[in-house]
């Protein structure tokens, strides 16, 4: 049986710092000691982006730092908070494929793990929402077809399917091609993304979505022509474990950090 974790949405700020009121090198602290402690038989550990708040090298630093202790290999890619630049400058261009984007493929007990890079502008340009070009879709293409005799989950930053949720504003876009590079392979067991900071579990032209709440804050369910606004919560702080073997696919969702105080506005006035 396959095992390994998921976390997104670290959103590492530079020592000193907080994002909106939140100490969120403490709280990834806390998803290390609870993954030592608890899932150090995992094969590996994915971490789907939004890795930094602000895209900053001090954060990417103290990212590094937080992670040393972690008893299982860690996989990186980057959400629409990361610098990819700023990032490889810290971490090495090792990092990136040949088109240099944070891609990797993890072939373990009898499963094959595709990690997507699916930030377009990256922090400091316009827009939040996801792409994946031309060359990570071919890319990508060309994974699925070497790993046509075993199941494949894939895992990424930006979620491809419609939640319903005021998130969609900034989903993956153009996922029409997305959807039909992953139809040419004949077992996608899971996509598995970060980004919307709520735990979704779905299908979508019959591949399973899902979507983990993440290191950050969480959002409270607020579906399209419910009123008010969609409240903005403490926790809980969320990973994924993740069960594999050759009939099945079991993704458990573990709280790290189990608060669910509701936040202020004003810790948002910023943007």
């Amino acid at each position: 049986m396959l095992k390994f974790l998921v976390l997104s949405d670290l959103h590492i700020v530079p020592e000193g710092a907080v994002s909106h009121g939140l100490d969120t090198a403490d709280r990834l602290a806390q998803a290390v000691a609870a993954i030592n402690q608890r899932h150090g038989d995992a094969a590996f550990c994915v971490i789907a982006g939004d890795l930094a708040d602000r895209g900053e090298a001090a954060a990417y630093e103290r990212l590094r730092q937080v992670l040393s202790p972690l008893a299982v290999p860690c996989h990186l890619t980057l959400g629409n908070h990361d610098n990819r630049a700023t990032f490889l400058s810290v971490y090495g261009a090792a990092e990136a494929d040949e088109n240099g984007h944070i891609n990797k493929v993890i072939d373990a007990a009898g499963y094959r793990v595709i990690v997507l890079d699916s930030t377009e502008w990256g922090f400091g340009d316009h827009g939040h929402g996801g792409k994946l070009c031309d060359r990570r879709l071919d890319w990508l293409a060309v994974r699925l077809a070497e790993a046509r005799d075993r199941p494949v989950i894939v895992v990424l930053h930006h979620h491809a399917n419609d939640l319903r949720l005021p998130v969609d504003s900034i989903k993956l876009r153009e996922s029409d091609g997305f959807i039909a590079v992953l139809k040419t392979h004949p077992d996608i067991r899971q996509v598995i993304a970060g980004h919307v900071h709520i735990t979704t579990t779905g299908l979508y032209h019959g591949i399973p979505f899902t979507t983990i709440a993440g290191n950050h804050y969480n959002v409270g369910l607020h579906l399209t022509g419910m009123p008010g606004q969609q409240p903005r919560l403490e926790g809980p702080a969320q990973y994924a474990v993740v069960l594999a073997d050759e009939h099945s696919v079991l993704v458990h969702f573990e709280n790290f950090i189990d608060h669910h105080t509701e936040m202020a506005p004003a810790l948002f006035g910023a943007g």
